[in-house]
């Protein structure tokens, strides 16, 4: 199973957004996918149509030693989901007990790894809180979600900043990779943005980049993936591209989720959706 964690620093950058419609685009191409809801607002939970408030949820796991598979919920959307509740908030008080609790994360989603191609964690918005910690210690790739907006660059900076920081003080390794959101191209700010984000990460940076679009608040507001709700629109066509850039990244899987260092293979670069 390979985990990716999406994460900044602030909220209202799509990170959730992002989150939802990517699981439910690699569930599209026939992946078994969890949707791991890390944030005590409930918002990736939400927009699945569920309601974490009843029956099991991630904090049961990580409080209460719940079993995982009690937790997960199946969805229509060819996705599976471990839902959040308010009470997730527990964890950040409860974890300044024990002993690394930056592991209960990864040591839950052990139980599951041979269940799934991919697990994506949507994390809350404090990128330096014990929960983001333990999507970092979980994960072989952090995707570092951006907004394409002012002083975007500036906060992931910061941002990349603390995974670097929290990787190195946990012994984590997980590739770092970005990607660009809210994208509008009628604005000079909007692509003066992407062009500093592409010239500042690199080969870091995913080529996809997801397009500002009404369809996507539409389909949160509906709590249906915009691959159902619109196939055939725009922000559909970005997310079928993020998972197949994805998936051919063939990142690397070891033992336990203790996953190898990330080496690009050598290949063509796909176009950047403007």
């Amino acid at each position: 199973m390979r985990v990716l964690s999406l994460i900044n620093q602030k909220g209202g950058c799509g990170k959730t957004t992002v989150a939802v419609n990517l699981a439910a685009a690699l569930g599209r191409k026939g992946l078994r996918v969890l949707l791991v809801d890390l944030d005590p607002q409930a918002h990736a939970t939400l927009a699945l149509a569920c309601d974490g408030e009843h029956g099991f949820s991630l904090r049961d796991v990580l409080v209460g030693g719940e079993s995982i598979r009690r937790a997960i919920r199946r969805t229509p959307f060819g996705v599976e989901l471990l839902p959040a509740a308010a009470n997730l908030a527990e964890f950040e008080e409860v974890s300044a007990r024990r002993l690394k609790p930056e592991n209960a994360l990864r040591d839950a989603l052990s139980v599951v790894a041979e269940d799934y191609d991919w697990a994506l964690l949507d994390c809350p918005a404090r990128a330096d809180g014990v929960l983001s910690a333990n999507a970092l210690r979980a994960s072989s790739v952090a995707v570092l979600v951006v907004e394409t907006g002012a002083f975007a660059l500036q906060g992931a900076l910061r941002a990349k900043k603390i995974f670097e920081t929290t990787a190195k003080a946990q012994g984590s390794r997980f590739d770092i990779r970005v990607l660009g959101t809210l994208f509008d191209r009628r604005t000079k700010c909007g692509r003066e943005l992407l062009l500093a984000l592409h010239a500042r990460f690199g080969r870091e940076m995913f080529d996809t980049v997801v397009r500002e679009s009404v369809k996507l608040r539409e389909s949160a507001a509906r709590g249906t993936p915009i691959a159902f709700l619109a196939p055939r629109s725009g922000a559909a066509e970005d997310f079928a591209s993020l998972a197949d850039e994805l998936v051919a990244l063939e990142l690397a899987v070891g033992r336990d989720l203790e996953l190898r260092p990330f080496q690009a293979p050598a290949r063509g670069r796909t176009p950047v959706r403007r």
